[in-house]
């Protein structure tokens, strides 16, 4: 069991004990972030950014980590969320192995890993733990708080539970509810962990480890993440130069199953399963119209409802019409539901082949929609 903390991480001490929403509570927890920029006098330009399941919180080189980031194309001096003018906080999630407390960090109660005694996870338990990170850099009130794909999810959470905490936000590729095929999707993912023997129920280390399951979840995501539109483009129908081996009748054989068996083989070691399998219920579980009264089973407008609750005075929704796994409609319920909230919000569509990931590497589009709706912060 091993945790992946990148070099420069700065840890905030959780208050002890720290409830979580669906019971139970956590001991000598912390949460791990990041920060690029300087707090003004006015401590009014802080700028927050909520990542999805895996990310840590180094979304960009800085003073204390020199090497790229998984945004770093977006986050720094003259980039669109521009270090220069904003003080740029990232968290990482509560639940996760990078840092934050989760299910693979020391229970302080036994010195073993929480494993599957951790408690049961929620998004609004993460939302929680970054206002704790704010707080403790003296920020009140932020200027954008910005939440990409779960992070998305997590910034609404903060919203709805602490009115006044930020001036707008963006929400990137997000949802203000689990829909029926992510939940689908994210329950095969856990489904492929839990199945494999090497899980052994949570109980697994270094040497005894899901690796087949972890490389099946992943896979599973890989293909959620993207679009058929880029596979095609990219792979085509491919085949691999070199003949399959005579004990592998059903082995690799068009470049697609290599990329994602090189993807997922990447992956396996460097995030830890429980903290995957928690993570990803989280998910299923969010629904913004929670913080209405319910009238009958879950519905649309009861998400909307949830979302106008939310006070902010600019929003911005964006989304991907290659998006299997967080559809556009989602991106626009944000945007109307927020608009009933009197925030002008908008909703913007965007045309990258690249599905849900877009946001990482499609800078060309997502970087000007970003930075334009910073730059209009007054």
């Amino acid at each position: 069991m091993t945790e992946f903390i990148p070099p420069g991480t700065r840890f905030v001490a959780l208050p002890d004990p720290f409830p979580m929403r669906r019971g139970d509570a956590l001991h000598g927890a912390r949460v791990a972030y990041e920060t690029w920029g300087a707090l003004n006098a006015a401590r009014d330009n802080a700028v927050l950014i909520l990542t999805g399941l895996s990310p840590d919180a180094h979304a960009a080189a800085n003073e204390s980590n020199p090497e790229p980031g998984w945004w770093e194309a977006m986050v720094g001096p003259g980039k669109p969320i521009d270090s220069d003018r904003w003080f740029v906080v990232c968290v990482n999630s509560l639940g996760s192995c990078k840092g934050s407390t989760g299910p693979a960090s020391i229970d302080p109660a036994t010195g073993a890993p929480y494993r599957l005694s951790f408690p049961e996870l929620s998004i609004e338990d993460g939302a929680e733990a970054a206002l704790c990170v704010l707080r403790e850099l003296g920020i009140e009130r932020l200027a954008c708080v910005i939440g990409n794909s779960m992070g998305g999810m997590t910034a609404l959470a903060l919203l709805v539970r602490h009115p006044g905490i930020a001036r707008s936000h963006i929400n990137i590729s997000g949802a203000a509810r689990a829909l029926p095929f992510s939940i689908a999707i994210r329950s095969l993912q856990r489904e492929a962990i839990r199945l494999d023997p090497q899980w052994n129920g949570g109980d697994y280390d270094d040497d005894q480890y899901p690796e087949s399951g972890m490389r099946m979840a992943r896979k599973l995501g890989v293909i959620t993440y993207r679009s058929a539109l880029e596979w095609d483009g990219r792979f085509g129908r491919v085949r691999l130069d070199s003949d399959r081996a005579d004990d592998e009748p059903f082995g690799l054989e068009f470049e697609v199953e290599s990329y994602l068996e090189a993807h997922a083989r990447r992956f396996v070691r460097r995030f830890d399963p429980n903290c995957y399998l928690y993570l990803s219920r989280s998910m299923d579980w969010f629904d913004v119209g929670d913080y209405c009264e319910r009238r009958g089973g879950p519905s649309e407008g009861q998400t909307r409802a949830g979302l106008a609750k939310i006070s902010v005075e600019k929003a911005l929704a964006i989304g991907v019409h290659t998006d299997i796994l967080f559809p556009l409609q989602q991106q626009q319920e944000i945007a109307d539901g927020l608009r009933d909230g009197g925030a002008d919000a908008r909703f913007l569509p965007l045309e990258s082949p690249q599905g849900h990931d877009a946001f990482l590497v499609d800078i060309a589009r997502f970087g000007p929609a970003v930075r334009g709706f910073l730059d209009g912060l007054a």
